[in-house]
Parts: structure tokens; sequence; C-alpha cells
């Protein structure tokens, strides 16, 4: 009797990054709140012209299941719902002439809309 084994490998992707660029403005920013005890918190939401959007805010508030990254000075939370959504995306801070604001690259997105806020 021969017994056969097969092995899975699954990789995952790491949760969300935070570029070095993007994480200096949300210090700064934190700076300019003047507290200490706030973190970026990225959340997905229904809605948008594409079905997700995200949602990035400052928030104190811990709730059960968020899931924490540090990067530097900087704390990264995001809820245990939204975190599947965001493996692996990657958040940046543009400041051009055409546009200045947070971005999000998302492997996950299969689709967005010219706003650019939502995804599907």
């Amino acid at each position: 009797m021969t017994t056969e084994t097969t092995t899975t490998q699954t990789t995952t992707t790491s949760g969300i990054l935070l570029t070095d660029v993007a994480a200096s403005k949300v210090s700064a920013l934190l700076a300019q709140e003047g507290r200490d005890d706030l973190y970026l918190r990225v959340a997905v939401q229904p809605g948008g012209c594409s079905g997700l959007r995200y949602q990035l805010y400052f928030d104190d508030r811990n709730q059960e299941g968020d899931v924490a990254r540090q990067f530097g000075s900087v704390k990264v939370v995001t809820d245990k719902m939204s975190d599947p959504y965001l493996a692996g995306a990657t958040i940046d801070f543009v400041d051009t002439i055409e546009k200045q604001g947070f971005t999000i690259d998302n492997p996950n997105a299969q689709g967005s809309c010219a706003c650019g806020d939502s995804f599907n």
C-alpha cells in the first residue's frame, strides 16, 4: 500500500504598507494635532462608484480584531473586515502640480473609477 502526501504551500501577501513619504506626512499631520494617542486608521467601506471605498482618518479607539502595524513612529490600524481587502496595498503621499494627497495602490482591486477613491 502506497501513501501519497500532498503539500500545499500558501503564500500570503503581507499587510498594508506605508511608504516613507506617507509616514512622514502622517507624522507631520499628527504633530499638528498635538496628540500622541492618535493613529492612522485605514478602512474599506461599501460605497463609491465602484462598490467599495477607502477611508483614512485619525482615530484613538480600539476595536476588537484590529490589526496594527508600525511604520517608524506611525501606527496604522485596520479593522478585521478591511484587512483582507488591503493585503499588499501600499499607501503613498504625492505632492505634484496635478495632485496632492494620499494614494492607495491596491493589488486586490479588480477595477476602480476615475475618482480614485473607490474600487471593486
